[in-house]
């Protein structure tokens, strides 16, 4: 049973494009772009009956409220695409079980991460995210959008190992403070600040060939086994207009190796 915010398809260009207020949960939460090459084929959220559902729902209230009155009333929430490749099994044990050390060892070894902790996409990056899914069986992959409570922010550089706030003034991480694209919770605050809220499965022949390794040293690099990275571009870039061009290039940019 959907809550009080809707899901809503609408024509805006990106594969999954999520427009996120972040003032009020009745506003419109998510909005999907079906087209030639991409099929949403569900949007699910976690019920609302269970009674597990309730307790996180009441739990989350609970630290925002307290992440409210330690940075004057702002507690600086945001939403982000779990940003980790996950499958179908590790995303539903995620929203039935909460987050656990499995996940934090994916960027524990990585080299490139910024800190060791749970790791999300900024919500409009639903491109760079897709292209980390891992397909199931029957090809379809699904990614986990999550509400999260940031509160004050600090500055993660790449590769760095750091496992905490640096101090009490700051809550969370970020690789920009003033245009973040990462967002880090902490594994000290994984299940206090992290929020399913939406699991989203879709197929794309938009990203056929693309893949993303997770773990093992590095995320790895998207790669097709028929064409290098710089032709793709200058294909795209012929029928592709420059916003959306923007959006690619900025995620290959940040993401390859």
């Amino acid at each position: 049973m959907m809550m009080a915010a809707q899901v809503e398809i609408v024509d805006n260009g990106e594969i999954i494009d999520s427009l996120l207020s972040h003032t009020s949960e009745d506003s419109t939460i998510l909005g999907l772009h079906a087209t030639q090459t991409t099929t949403i084929l569900s949007v699910r959220k976690p019920s609302t009956q269970r009674i597990t559902t309730k307790a996180k729902l009441a739990a989350s209230t609970v630290f925002l409220e307290a992440m409210k009155r330690k940075n004057g009333g702002d507690a600086n929430v945001r939403y982000g695409w779990y940003y980790s490749g996950g499958s179908k099994e590790e995303i539903k044990r995620i929203v039935s079980y909460g987050f656990s050390s499995r996940e934090i060892d994916k960027f524990e070894k990585d080299d490139r991460s910024n800190g060791v902790g749970i790791h999300f996409l900024h919500h409009a990056c639903s491109l760079a995210a897709a292209v980390l899914g891992e397909a199931d069986e029957e090809g379809i992959k699904h990614l986990l959008l999550c509400r999260l409570i940031l509160g004050k922010p600090e500055r993660i550089i790449s590769g760095s190992k750091q496992t905490h706030p640096s101090s009490s003034e700051y809550d969370s991480g970020v690789d920009n403070l003033e245009n973040p694209r990462k967002y880090v919770i902490w594994s000290c605050n994984m299940n206090s600040y992290i929020l399913p809220s939406h699991v989203v499965s879709f197929t794309s022949s938009r990203l056929r060939g693309l893949s993303r390794g997770v773990g093992g040293g590095s995320l790895g690099r998207a790669r097709s086994p028929c064409v290098s990275f710089p032709v793709l571009m200058s294909i795209l870039s012929k029928s592709l207009d420059h916003p959306r061009m923007n959006v690619i290039l900025t995620s290959y940019d940040d993401f390859r190796v």
